[in-house]
């Protein structure tokens, strides 16, 4: 057996460079790039290994460990899972600022590939810079935080053990049911250890995600269960998107007359104008979605994980008759709540549901009442988003102003807090694939670094960006990289004086006000943060407008821009669209006050109708 003797680092890039995958016809670099914070735990070694082969993996630069990994998440969303980025970072600080984006891409089962620099395997330095010792267990590091969020993890304490480590990691992230981030720790010393690696490793690697296809029996049984349904609706997720499902889907609502709701990750299975199309379901729905819920005698979830604001804590469901088919590649999320499962693909497992369903459709009364109730919620949706002359926006009138204004091409980006709500009710896409957002770890501060790796994806789309002013205070350097790399975003920065969603939800539960709210924050210098002068200093075009108008004409103007553009708008911290499900977040039981014990009475209203486990 021929080898090379090479240093590990050099190895592990040479090796990711090798490996390929098939898009569209089209042989592409499975990695598309990778981001650095370099520093001592991963510049020498990793870093010149980067550097050397930056032809084959193109290197881009971050200005946040946590940032850089979830721009290259939201790049990954972008390419439904089939391309991959890495992040690398120093050991240290830097590896744990990439925790969260970790768990960002576990929560989402996206995968990525974090690369952190460890302690020296030696030990001969220790206590090395920036390591946190442990004096009962000196195998951990810091980086074994990681290991809660990675799907697969591995420390590199010798520099042969990355022959086994990286085909396994790569497997991992490219298995349809069981994707997500990998970790692998690389300790100081053995990044520039070298061996003598076989040659036929590094060779070119084709790679194609496999498609799982369900057991007959199942398919059979769960056949069985819809055609005894007279209310069914669809739940489509984001596995729906992943599958690349979305002509199935829409020719088996089609086909079987069943509605179809979404998750939020599934917004964007089906675009505004499909008839079977009832918009999202649950805590961030619309009203027509949750109202058929509550009536619905059978859901056949389609790539969910079935989360909380989904189900609306497991209280959207009131009938007593009420099934549950649930089709996910992931064995772990069929099974959930007494489903029939069907393990399976969700392309592959409409297709083969349809066959065996035949002819049945279920009946057209359900139908028209659902588009009786959509019409109505479109109404009340449409009032409360349209023109205003009203001297303070809500977040509802900004988002109909540029959503009247956008190209169906446009891809609209949001994440944590009370936006995603009012884009998810009022955003219906013109076309399917233009709704990204990030909701399965609701992580404050993804949506600029989100939304630049998603124009990375997507170069020839406009990328439109809904944020708070909390999370434009939280993580906003990804404005000045959208500049350096000449990826445009459109950011609207909605400014309502705090995390004014929580504030909500403070007074909801009985609470006064307090440190949620700006003004509410215990500050003795509260000031107006200049938005659209902060964001110019990293050289972004910036206006601040004062109205709904204002705000179109400023984004008609972003439109015709080449460089990323931020609005900034004062918005109403106290308005909300309605919202129309259950969620269980706890309250006192035992009051303090008149507004706690009203809050504890709607929680234990709510909690009747939860489903216990079944």
């Amino acid at each position: 057996m021929k080898t090379i003797r090479l240093a590990c680092s050099y190895a592990l890039i040479k090796y990711l460079v090798a490996q390929k995958i098939i898009i569209n016809g089209k042989k592409m670099p499975l990695f598309a790039g990778a981001f650095g914070i370099y520093g001592h735990g991963n510049v020498a070694c990793i870093g010149q290994a980067m550097e050397e082969f930056q032809d084959q993996l193109p290197g881009y630069r971050g200005h946040h460990e946590q940032n850089m990994a979830l721009t290259g998440i939201g790049y990954t969303r972008a390419m439904r899972r089939k391309q991959i980025f890495i992040a690398t970072s120093s050991v240290g600080p830097g590896s744990t600022n990439m925790v969260t984006a970790a768990a960002v891409a576990l929560s989402n089962r996206l995968p990525m590939l974090f690369l952190p620099g460890d302690t020296f395997a030696s030990r001969f330095p220790d206590p090395v810079l920036q390591q946190v010792e442990n004096f009962h267990r000196p195998t951990e590091t810091q980086n074994d935080s990681f290991k809660a969020v990675s799907k697969y993890f591995d420390r590199i304490t010798r520099p042969e053990q990355i022959l086994f480590s990286l085909p396994q990691a790569l497997q991992m992230m490219l298995d349809q049911a069981d994707c997500g981030p990998a970790t692998i720790s690389m300790s100081q010393d053995v990044q520039g250890e070298s061996f003598d690696y076989p040659e036929i490793f590094f060779e070119e690697q084709v790679h194609k995600i496999r498609r799982i296809y369900p057991d007959q029996s199942h398919i059979k049984k769960a056949a069985e269960v819809i055609k005894n349904s007279k209310q069914p609706i669809i739940i489509s997720g984001g596995g729906v998107l992943y599958s690349k499902a979305e002509k199935e889907l829409s020719e088996f609502a089609k086909k079987h007359n069943v509605l179809v709701t979404s998750t939020v990750m599934g917004i964007g299975c089906m675009d505004k104008d499909d008839p079977y199309n009832i918009g999202p379901i649950g805590c961030l729905g619309v009203g027509s979605a949750n109202a058929l819920s509550k009536k619905t005698d059978l859901a056949i979830a389609i790539g969910t994980k079935l989360g909380d604001f989904t189900t609306g804590s497991w209280t959207n469901f009131h009938n007593p008759d009420f099934k549950l088919v649930s089709i996910n590649a992931a064995r772990f999320d069929v099974t959930k709540h007494r489903a029939t499962p069907v393990v399976s693909d969700a392309k592959i497992g409409l297709l083969e549901l349809s066959k065996v369903l035949g002819g049945w459709k279920a009946p057209n009364q359900w139908y028209q009442e659902a588009v009786k109730e959509a019409k109505e919620w479109d109404q009340y949706v449409e009032k409360q988003s349209g023109p205003t002359n009203q001297e303070i926006p809500s977040y509802a009138h900004a988002v109909g102003a540029v959503y009247r204004n956008a190209d169906p091409s446009d891809i609209v980006v949001t994440a944590a807090g009370g936006l995603v709500g009012e884009v998810a009710q009022i955003w219906k896409p013109k076309q399917i694939n233009t709704f990204e957002t990030e909701w399965g770890y609701s992580c404050m501060g993804y949506e600029i670094s989100g939304a630049l790796g998603i124009k990375m994806a997507k170069p020839d789309q406009e990328v439109i960006v809904f944020i708070g002013d909390g999370s434009y205070l939280l993580n906003n350097s990804d404005i000045y990289s959208s500049i350096l790399y000449e990826k445009k975003l459109i950011i609207v920065v909605c400014d309502n004086s705090g995390h004014m969603v929580i504030n909500r939800l403070q007074l909801a539960k009985g609470g006064k006000e307090y440190l949620c709210n700006l003004k509410a924050a215990r500050a003795k210098n509260f000031i107006e943060v200049d938005f659209a002068a902060h964001a110019a200093s990293m050289g972004a075009e910036t206006e601040t407008v004062t109205s709904s108008s204002g705000l179109e004409a400023a984004f008609l103007r972003a439109k015709k821009s080449n460089k990323t553009y931020v609005i900034a708008l004062k918005t109403h911290g106290y308005e909300w669209l309605e919202g129309t499900a259950f969620w269980e977040s706890p309250t006192l039981e035992v009051p303090s006050g008149d507004n706690n014990k009203k809050a504890y009475e709607e929680h234990k209203e709510g909690k009747e109708k939860q489903r216990k486990g079944v």
